[in-house]
């Protein structure tokens, strides 16, 4: 791999956008290998949205894939990997803006050079002038990027909580329903089983009266008799 100039100590010296495996932007200033190794590793990344760095003859290659896109930067091994890092994702949020849902869906090798080469351009220069800057907002977008995260999880957490508590209503509504219906059942039951009494006691009663009828219808006779 051809080394780039001395200037470039703690540099960021290549970068790239591809959509899957084709480089649709790229940019440097310097000579060397580093668009061929750069695509080798594009063969050989992972699937999925994540971060990778690849080390290779004093050189770092880093890539950021989200969303099928993978956003590249090479830089000499004394920048680190935090610089590298935060110049991708401000890339990646810069090329999200110009072409989501746009022209970067179908967009050949290379096609996208003219139009967002300069930004690469710019935005690598910046982060190599200015790395203690560069490493702070790093930092402070890290910080929000947890917080952010912690919300959405006390936030997932509180509707699932929600949801819980929806359903505990819902079934303590089904028991109230139930206990309810149950009450109503009771009283007709109640009812029912008091008619039914009442029906035996009126038969019984009624046998009674008809056996003492007979009885005394019997003793009129034989007293009639003699």
């Amino acid at each position: 791999m051809a080394q780039p100039p001395e200037r470039a100590t703690g540099a960021l010296i290549y970068a790239m956008v591809a959509r899957g495996t084709v480089a649709v932007a790229e940019h440097t200033s310097y000579t060397g290998n580093f668009r061929d190794i750069a695509a080798q590793c594009l063969h050989k990344l992972p699937a999925g949205n994540n971060r990778f760095t690849y080390t290779c003859d004093g050189h770092t290659f880093n890539f950021l894939v989200s969303d099928g896109y993978a956003f590249c930067v090479v830089a000499t091994e004394s920048a680190g990997r935090q610089i590298p890092m935060a110049f991708l994702e401000m890339i990646k949020e810069d090329f999200n803006k110009r072409y989501a849902g746009g022209k970067a869906a179908t967009a050949t090798a290379n096609s996208l050079t003219r139009d967002f080469g300069p930004r690469l351009r710019d935005q690598m220069q910046y982060c190599t002038d200015h790395p203690e800057e560069v490493s702070k907002l790093s930092k402070v977008k890290a910080q929000v990027d947890e917080v952010k995260s912690i919300m959405m999880e006390n936030i997932d957490k509180a509707i699932d909580r929600g949801i819980q508590i929806d359903g505990l209503v819902t079934r303590t509504e089904q028991l109230h329903e139930g206990a309810a219906d149950f009450r109503r059942d009771g009283a007709r039951l109640r009812r029912k089983m008091w008619y039914q009494n009442m029906k035996m006691k009126l038969i019984v009663l009624g046998i009674i009266v008809a056996l003492i009828l007979i009885i005394i219808l019997s003793i009129c006779h034989g007293g009639c008799g003699k």
